[in-house]
């Protein structure tokens, strides 16, 4: 719902460009998003600060310890950042993802199959919430009769998606 009538809504091309992380241990994180999920290092402060990045991008995740050093999570119950979205571009590059996770041994949250994406949920080290997920073409997304979204919650094959970058059982 557009709170001002009188202005058009948000422009269509608008994306989120990056998130960025109070981490407890700097190395801890970048062993799970660089060496497990595969991000590449685009800058680094010292040992306070490192910016990564998919592709050449000047970032799509910062991490860092200036308020967070030797931290712990937020205590349950408490508000922040539910999770961090990864958009994978093709069903492959998410199974090849997946392989990556279960060769490491970090264990999903769920996954599941929304219809219009399928997704992968996990913790990284500090226990930010972290989906993986790639999106379905639009034209292939359910919809009511009407024309709205249908989307809903079914378990993801994980077997299956593997089977796409030729990886048996998670």
């Amino acid at each position: 719902m557009n709170a001002d009538k009188s202005s058009p809504p948000i422009d269509p091309q608008v994306r989120i460009g990056h998130v960025h992380l109070k981490v407890a241990d700097l190395e801890r994180s970048l062993k799970f998003y660089c060496g497990v999920l595969g991000f590449e290092i685009t800058q680094r402060y010292g040992t306070q600060a490192a910016f990564i990045s998919a592709g050449g991008y000047h970032h799509h995740i910062g991490l860092n310890t200036w308020e967070s050093l030797g931290g712990s999570p937020p205590a349950a119950g408490t508000t922040g950042l539910f999770h961090t979205a990864i958009l994978y571009p093709t069903r492959p590059a998410l199974a090849n993802a997946l392989r990556r996770l279960t060769v490491a041994g970090i264990k999903l949250d769920g996954a599941s199959d929304h219809g219009v994406s399928e997704a992968l949920y996990l913790r990284d080290p500090d226990e930010n919430g972290v989906e993986l997920y790639w999106d379905r073409p639009q034209e292939l997304w359910p919809r009511t009769p009407q024309g709205e979204l249908a989307m809903f919650t079914k378990r993801l094959d994980l077997n299956d998606l593997l089977s796409l970058v030729g990886y048996a059982s998670a």
